[in-house]
């Protein structure tokens, strides 16, 4: 059979649908890209300064918690749904919906980071003339980066799963092609895009490990054998 009879016979794996539909899945990659990548941006600017703010007043922690955890609990339609209202059919919507998802992670993983912080750490540079916002950037948030960015990780990589729920309101990226795809099983569609979904939350989280590392060296020196 030619390669070009693959589309006819609906083969899963077909080199002349990815020749032909080249343009189409590199936008719906594109998509996926940007709105992933906006969702876990913003989820860190919220989460970052509500974890600051629970640590400031403990008594805030249930609340701030729960309500995050009680947020992921809600299902993705349902969470478009109630944001429908708001943004209308946008990309908003959806990045509105994958913030709110990302932060139960995020969150969590701020808060842990910044209290895993040694107090004589903290009291060594107060000791030192340092004002609160420079115990903040120049301590407490570098030794609290290795949690934080395992939130970032986990989170980048659910988000770049839930992304495709989008598709429901033609925001999806990759989502899209699935969903568009399922009505006449579009084979070679369906996997082509499922595929390159599953790359691209590999190649994330490998890209972020790597920042990672270049960002916290004394914790990859501080786990290695014999390291101080």
């Amino acid at each position: 059979m030619s390669p070009s009879n693959c589309l006819v016979a609906n083969d899963w794996i077909c080199g002349e649908y990815l020749r032909t539909r080249r343009g189409e899945l590199t936008d719906a990659l594109v998509q996926h890209v940007g709105i992933t990548a906006a969702s876990v941006a913003i989820a860190l600017l919220v989460a970052v300064p509500l974890a600051l703010l629970v640590r400031a007043r403990p008594r805030l922690a249930a609340p701030v918690l729960g309500l995050t955890t009680l947020l992921y609990t809600v299902p993705s339609l349902a969470m478009f749904s109630l944001l429908l209202p708001v943004f209308g059919l946008s990309s908003a919507l959806v990045v509105t919906g994958l913030v709110l998802y990302a932060l139960t992670i995020l969150v969590r993983n701020a808060l842990a980071g910044l209290e895993a912080v040694p107090a004589e750490t903290r009291e060594a540079a107060r000791g030192l003339g340092y004002s609160r916002g420079q115990l903040l950037w120049r301590v407490e948030l570098p030794l609290a980066l290795p949690v934080l960015m395992a939130g970032v990780r986990m989170a980048t990589v659910s988000t770049v799963a839930l992304t495709t729920i989008g598709s429901v309101v033609g925001r999806g990226g990759l989502g899209n092609l699935i969903e568009d795809a399922l009505p006449t099983f579009f084979k070679a569609q369906v996997l082509a895009a499922s595929v390159l979904c599953v790359l691209l939350a590999v190649v994330a989280d490998l890209l972020l490990l790597g920042a990672q590392r270049l960002l916290t060296p004394w914790a990859r020196h501080r786990g290695a054998p014999g390291g101080a």
